[in-house]
């Protein structure tokens, strides 16, 4: 056991943030924290690191262990050079080696080589101190420091570089690496994914999975925590629960745990309702009321189940078109794009040059890349907030657009929630306002926060309830999922599934990608590369042209190692090409077949409501005994269940065309 909480309870003022907490650790485990914005994970984390103190409960853990804590946005604070930071990581082993420089400058030296018992000294030291320099890893630091710092995308830094000269996520990823090559037991990392491209995410994927030490991650990136985790503890409702599994098995075995537990409540209320229907009807009986005393008694030892939790209020929302955009959305042509400063050329940087590309009416296209190439600036480009050196961006007619800004730099701190969104829409009634931000999760005294309060998550949510707002037919997103919980990112994944307009996004959410994508532009030195198909289609897709350039350098002379080379799974290239219509409308059709999914189910639903209903009317006692009624209810009771045996129908073709 590495760590173990026992009964940890924290409340701020008296509002409960985790109660009755109990959690293990074992060596070398890898568990995953996950639960709704605010429902306490890196309060956890700090009360594990020591930052914070429990109200109350145990903490057991052995006396020499070693607990690295990275929490959100904590960014590197030091005067020294990027290497220098991470060499004084190693600073003991620096100083063995210099300690053994100077020990092989003694064996050198004529006077000790002249003095037997002197050497032998000196030699023996010089061994003892080489194997515990060897045992330390003290050959493989400098090896070490070089792949930290460029699977961590400081790879092309001059070991040089200022750590202050840094942008803030620069730093929180040094800050990410120096803590990889401290090593210690128990590695925490609250939302160690921000500000990583998906390069660097896949390196720090495959580093974890090989770390010495136990890990508990605090992340809703749920492909990072497919690929690291093997276990998840879930804080809900202010308490936790242990899974086993990664994240996918997580859900589906709370989401049959659940069903099996509400079929055991519904089974148990039936037949507490049939128990106190023989009691009413009997127990003034004298000749049954020793039975209905016996159910009685039987009533009173039934462990009664707790009713099942209802579902924790969630964001719910849909993007809306106010008109359709003509089939040409967007074309451009030639576009080449630098920043600084413009009145001084030399403090320019050029990001790309001669870019070009299109849109098309109903296309989700990805923007990915690695982090620094631009990608936010050809956003801010194409919606005018930037202007280019060259190059022309034509919108097609009746396109109307809207821009999530990945920086909320459109909110003024100043206003209350209310006064940010009604600004922006001063003709809608504030009535209407309200009911908005309730879909967004603002409602009563939270639409009288300050902007400036608002954690991440809920200005990401203030800037979504704007942009549904503007009815627009061309999305613009800026990495939309960042400081949004799991089940915000379902919500916002299922409506844009059902958007009938454009997207055009940036992404480091590779389940997201995954679920939305038509398209991946991957930008880079080289300009825009286009892929069919969505995240899992691009990384296939970029082991087929590695595979093909590989073959090709054999077959060439230049890469004889080339010939051992896998072939990538899937078809060919114009295989792909040539199926990408297809796959873009059988994509299309599937949006259509859930929206219908879901509208049939609602309608159902209704219909089953309705049913039941009219079978409680007729079991009435003025419904029964009275005939015409009575024909009135069947004749109603018959229409709404031939009406349900058709929509059931619909329902099972559509669930079968999978």
């Amino acid at each position: 056991m590495l760590l173990q909480l026992k009964h940890i309870h924290k409340s701020y003022g008296t509002t409960a943030v985790l109660t009755d907490i109990s959690m293990q650790i074992q060596e070398r485990e890898r568990i995953g924290l996950v639960g709704v914005n605010g429902a306490g994970k890196s309060t956890l984390l700090k009360i594990i690191a020591g930052e914070l103190s429990a109200d109350s409960g145990d903490i057991i853990m052995p006396k020499d262990i070693r607990i690295g804590y990275m929490a959100q946005q904590s960014g590197l604070q030091s005067d020294r050079s990027i290497y220098e930071e991470m060499r004084g990581v190693f600073a003991h082993l620096f100083a063995m080696e210099q300690e053994l420089r100077a020990l092989e400058t003694a064996m050198a030296d004529p006077d000790t080589s002249s003095d037997p018992a002197r050497l032998e000294d000196v030699m023996r030291r010089y061994d003892a101190l080489s194997e515990r320099f060897r045992s330390l890893g003290g050959y493989e630091a400098e090896a070490r420091i070089r792949i930290v710092l460029h699977g961590m995308g400081f790879g092309d830094f001059p070991p040089d570089t200022r750590i202050p000269t840094l942008s803030g996520g620069q730093k929180t990823r040094l800050a990410l690496a120096k803590l990889l090559l401290q090593e210690p037991d128990l590695l925490l990392l609250d939302e160690p994914t921000n500000y990583l491209d998906i390069p660097t995410l896949t390196w720090l994927e495959g580093y974890l999975k090989g770390y010495s030490g136990a890990l508990l991650i605090v992340s809703h990136d749920r492909y990072f925590l497919d690929a690291t985790v093997t276990a998840i503890y879930e804080i809900e409702r202010t308490e936790a629960k242990r899974y086993t599994g990664n994240y996918s098995r997580f859900i589906e075995i709370k989401e049959t745990e659940a069903d099996i537990y509400r079929k055991h409540y519904e089974k148990q209320q039936e037949e507490i309702a049939k128990l106190e229907e023989f009691i009413r009807r009997n127990i003034a009986r004298a000749s049954t009321t020793r039975r209905a005393q016996s159910r009685r008694k039987q009533l009173e030892r039934m462990q009664r189940l707790d009713r099942p939790p209802g579902e924790l209020r969630r964001a719910a929302f849909a993007f809306e078109i106010d008109r359709t955009s003509g089939n040409d959305v967007l074309e451009v042509s030639g576009l080449t794009a630098s920043v600084g400063d413009a009145s001084n050329e030399s403090g320019r940087r050029r990001l790309w040059e001669g870019l070009s590309f299109r849109l098309t009416r109903g296309e989700m296209v990805a923007l990915i890349g690695p982090n620094g190439i631009g990608k936010s600036t050809l956003l801010k480009t194409l919606v005018g907030q930037h202007r280019p050196d060259a190059g022309t961006i034509r919108w097609g007619s009746n396109v109307k657009l809207a821009y999530y800004d990945q920086e909320q730099t459109g909110l003024n701190p100043a206003n209350t929630v209310l006064e940010e969104v009604w600004s922006a829409f001063p003709h809608l009634e504030e009535a209407r306002i309200r009911t908005v931000l309730g879909q967004f999760l603002f409602s009563g005294e939270d639409v009288l926060k300050r902007i400036s309060s608002l954690s991440g998550g809920e200005k990401a949510r203030v800037s979504l309830a704007k942009l549904m707002l503007l009815r627009a037919n061309v999305l613009i997103l800026d990495e939309p999922t960042n400081h949004l919980d799991v089940y915000s990112k379902e919500v916002l994944e299922d409506a844009l599934l059902d958007y009938e307009g454009t997207v055009l996004f940036i992404s480091h959410d590779r389940y997201f990608l995954n679920k939305l994508a038509d398209r991946v532009v991957e930008l880079d030195n080289g300009g825009i590369t286009v892929y069919l198909g969505n995240y899992d289609d691009y990384v296939e897709k970029k082991k087929e042209l590695e595979f093909m350039a590989a073959e090709n350098r054999r077959q060439s002379g230049d890469d004889p190692a080339g010939a051992h080379a896998e072939p990538p799974a899937g078809g060919s290239p114009a295989k792909a090409a040539s199926s990408y219509d297809a796959a873009k409308q059988n994509k299309r059709q599937e949006r259509s077949r859930l929206r219908r999914i879901e509208q049939l189910e609602a309608e159902i639903s209704s219909l089953e409501a309705e049913q039941t209903e009219l079978q409680e009317q007729l079991a009435q006692p003025e419904v029964y005994g009275n005939y015409l009624l009575v024909q009135e209810k069947q004749a109603a009771l018959m229409l709404l269940q031939e009406k349900l045996a058709e929509r059931y129908a619909e329902w099972e073709q559509l669930m079968e065309e999978t």
